[in-house]
């Protein structure tokens, strides 16, 4: 064998050798990846363990669950308060949608305003303020439908809503407000005018 030869066959083994090291340490075994990109945050995990707490069957546990939700962030927390928003007790269904305002995503704009027809007036006010804060312009014809609602709490609640939304379709709402029996309404509906024409 010629001394070139030789050369040649010892740089295609150092040079193999050298890229299957560098191949290993740049890319990492799919098992070795797969086992990092299982393993959860601790925030993530603390969400999803009260997430599962939503389906709990104690009444105080999946209230707790649902107002502790508020606090998280991420999909899984805004897809578990959604689902939260069809319990059957309106004592969690008030909660979700406090968190649900407290978090502020406005992709869960429509089922918020959706809890905007619920039976209890309390869930429809709580709706109505978990709009405010989540501030999606999506949401103003659901809110001027509730300002007429039948609960003056509602009533109330809508048109702060409308006024913190700030947005000209709001107006012709607010100031029919202005006509509401109830004192309250009408002094919101000023403070909201106000607010709206800046």
């Amino acid at each position: 064998m010629s001394p070139l030869t030789v050369f040649f066959r010892t740089l295609a083994r150092a040079s193999a050798v050298f890229l299957g090291t560098a191949v290993i340490f740049l890319n990492p075994s799919l098992d070795w990846s797969s086992r990092v990109t299982a393993q959860k945050s601790p925030s993530n995990a603390a969400a999803d363990a009260l997430a599962g707490a939503l389906a709990d069957a104690d009444e105080g546990v999946r209230a707790q669950a649902a107002s502790s939700l508020g606090h998280a962030r991420g999909s899984g927390a805004v897809t578990a308060l959604v689902a939260a928003l069809r319990d059957p007790l309106p004592t969690v269904r008030a909660h979700a949608l406090v968190a649900l305002g407290r978090i502020a995503d406005p992709q869960t704009t429509a089922a918020v305003a959706a809890a905007l027809s619920d039976p209890d007036p309390r869930i429809r006010t709580h709706a109505a303020a978990a709009l405010a804060g989540i501030r999606d312009p999506a949401a103003i014809d659901s809110l001027v439908t509730a300002s007429v609602d039948a609960s003056v709490d509602v009533r109330r609640q809508a048109i702060r809503a409308l006024g913190q939304l700030a947005d000209p379709r709001a107006i012709h709402a607010l100031v029919r407000a202005l006509g509401d029996q109830d004192a309250s309404v009408r002094r919101e509906a000023i403070g909201a005018i106000a607010r709206a024409v800046r």
